[in-house]
């Protein structure tokens, strides 16, 4: 089988992905629903009212986020994902049933958003950290990789499919296909052999777990530097719901067929970032700063796009660069923490990563209603490059390098950031970013 696609060798990891890539369909669906629905239905064109939406669906794991890690690493990851996912499917359900009978209030939405997002903030690190456990470790680049293509597909035809059904049968129906989509995952999930996953010893109670996780991040200063970075990223660039709905419905007066167009043009570009990170067997530090840097630029191309279709196309190297640095983040967690770890610490990535977007949609939206959609693209496009360029700039004057040797190292072969964890010693140690990256 072709390296881009070698963990669909394993059968576990096959039904896994099957199952999601289902999911993550009707997800989609759901997402791009549930923002018409708002922007349109429930207000008139509040981009502070999505705003609200989003962060209220992405609050909660910057509360449960890192307790979310300590039962990863504690209990058995596939029985927590049996309960997260029923519990998302009855809260589509139960959203889908109050549309469709023409009952739901703007405050319904932001409840729904919430139980979701509770859910969600459990699901996260747990799903996430599964993956070591389907596949072997010299497959989990792969895997990882794979899983974001299968998301970006789904991205790429969930919306495209949304649209067209909010034409023809409204928002109502849309959450509950998203409900009945829940089934597939929870199917692959009995069906995997619990023979043929990859045997995992269960955290150690021993003090305050939580704290182990971050005193365990606050001794690898590559990990810090990778959660912060994605902490300003995901508070002000990846925000593409609220900028792509406020553009199409303020700046362009289109409807919910064009803003399908836009989140599957987008979803090209991550589809194809997916695919380029599955090839790679790891991931080395230029592509963060890459992936941060040609974010912030094309966003702000994207900011003055004079046209409907011009605007859609950026939004292609837009999904690329933003895929390019969420998989070199993710794939170096997964490649440098200890399995003992692993849930904890990734429960810190997305708790920043995503509380970064409960924060910054408000913010995002509020600036789109106020000033303009273009005013919210050139705030979160400057802001993700001087994040890019302060992270690259971090990385050189840690460096006993020259500079010249130091841009030459980043910018054409690049420092492995799994190659971090072979000169941690311990949460305490002190220790500093390895040389070639440091």
């Amino acid at each position: 089988m072709s390296t881009m696609f070698q963990s669909l060798g394993n059968r576990s990891y096959r039904l896994w992905a099957g199952g999601s890539l289902i999911s993550n369909i009707g997800t989609w669906m759901q997402r791009m629903a549930q923002d018409w629905l708002v922007l349109t239905v429930l207000t008139d064109h509040s981009g502070t009212a999505l705003g609200v939406t989003t962060g209220l669906q992405f609050l909660p794991v910057l509360f449960l986020g890192p307790y979310a890690g300590v039962l990863a690493d504690r209990n058995s990851k596939r029985s927590i994902l049996l309960w997260t996912q029923t519990a998302m499917g009855f809260c589509a359900l139960a959203v889908g049933l109050l549309v469709v009978t023409g009952a739901a209030q703007l405050w319904n939405i932001y409840a729904a958003a919430l139980c979701l997002g509770l859910a969600s903030a459990i699901d996260g690190p747990t799903r996430q950290a599964f993956v070591s456990e389907l596949v072997d470790n010299d497959q989990i680049a792969n895997a990882v990789s794979l899983n974001s293509a299968s998301f970006n597909i789904a991205s790429l035809a969930g919306p495209a499919l949304a649209g067209l059904l909010i034409l023809w049968i409204g928002t109502g129906p849309v959450f509950l296909l998203n409900a009945a989509s829940f089934a597939a995952v929870l199917v692959s999930l009995g069906r995997i052999r619990g023979a043929d996953l990859i045997p995992f010893i269960p955290a150690a109670r021993r003090g305050p777990q939580v704290a182990e996780g971050l005193s365990y991040v606050r001794g690898r200063p590559d990990l810090a530097l990778i959660l912060i970075t994605v902490g300003v990223v995901g508070a002000f660039g990846l925000n593409f719901p609220i900028t792509n709905a406020l553009m199409v419905t303020s700046e362009f007066r289109l409807g919910p067929g064009e803003l399908g167009v836009l989140s599957s043009l987008l979803a090209v570009g991550t589809l194809a970032g997916a695919l380029l990170s599955a090839r790679r067997a790891t991931p080395r530090f230029r592509y963060l700063v890459v992936g941060a840097t040609g974010l912030g630029t094309f966003t702000l191309i994207a900011s003055i796009s004079p046209a409907f279709w011009v605007y859609a196309v950026v939004l292609v190297p837009v999904g690329l660069s933003a895929m390019t640095f969420l998989n070199v983040c993710n794939t170096s967690i997964q490649l440098s923490v200890s399995p003992q770890l692993r849930g904890r610490v990734l429960a810190l990535y997305l708790a920043v990563l995503q509380g970064g977007t409960a924060l910054g949609a408000p913010l995002m939206g509020w600036i789109g209603t106020e000033f303009g959609a273009r005013w919210a693209l050139v705030t979160s496009g400057s802001a993700v490059v001087v994040t890019g360029v302060l992270t690259l700039i971090i990385i050189c004057r840690r460096s006993p390098l020259t500079l010249r040797t130091q841009f030459r190292n980043i910018l054409t072969k690049g420092p492995n950031p799994a190659d971090c964890a072979k000169n941690h010693v311990s949460s305490t140690s002190g220790v500093d970013l390895p040389a070639e990256v440091s």
